[in-house]
């Protein structure tokens, strides 16, 4: 259901239940589980979506539409480019700080609710592609190939999505980005 169509209590009932997955993940929750968890009825659940998965699905499209929309706020007052990729990744860090492991492994084995976290990754490595064109442009980075660096930062949010980099360094997805943040303005400064 289109979040413009929402009543206050349904949107109310989305962020709830999606600060219950986010800490706790979802596969090992039946509807009657979230139901009970949540205090309300099966179907106000079934008002949200028309199953368990659409309603996971759903809430994913939720968390990381709030997220991107938190993201973009917080670089929209800062001017030095350098500044702005920073800005950017440790946004994207702090966004991604309260997902749990669980619900980060739920979602990596469940195609729609994956499908939606590589939607976002793909826009946030395009996103700083372009805040790395617009730091060449305006002097600020070295002449870099920016279509190539953003796919150096493509590559890297894909292995933290999929949990590869965690599992390698210890790492959280959060303190990941962060230090891809750092590596990445260090590399194209002049």
């Amino acid at each position: 259901m289109p979040s413009a169509r929402r009543t206050a209590r349904q949107s109310d009932l989305l962020r709830r239940l999606v600060a219950l997955v986010a800490a706790e993940g979802f596969a090992s929750f039946t509807l009657d589980d979230l139901a009970e968890r949540l205090r309300c009825s099966k179907t106000t659940l079934y008002a949200l979506a028309g199953s368990k998965q659409e309603l996971v699905r759903e809430a994913v499209k939720y968390y990381f539409r709030a997220a991107a929309d938190a993201v973009e706020k917080e670089i929209a007052d800062t001017g030095e480019p350098a500044d702005r990729v920073v800005v950017y990744l440790k946004a994207v860090s702090e966004q991604l700080r309260p997902l749990s492991r669980r619900f980060l492994d739920d979602m990596a084995q469940f195609p729609p609710a994956r499908e939606v976290y590589e939607a976002n990754t793909r826009h946030a490595a395009d996103r700083v592609r372009q805040l790395i064109t617009e730091g060449v442009a305006a002097g600020a980075f070295r002449d870099v190939h920016a279509a190539f660096v953003g796919e150096v930062v493509a590559a890297a949010m894909q292995g933290i999505q999929r949990g590869e980099v965690t599992a390698r360094t210890g790492l959280s997805d959060a303190d990941a980005y962060a230090e891809l943040a750092s590596l990445i303005v260090h590399a194209v400064s002049s």
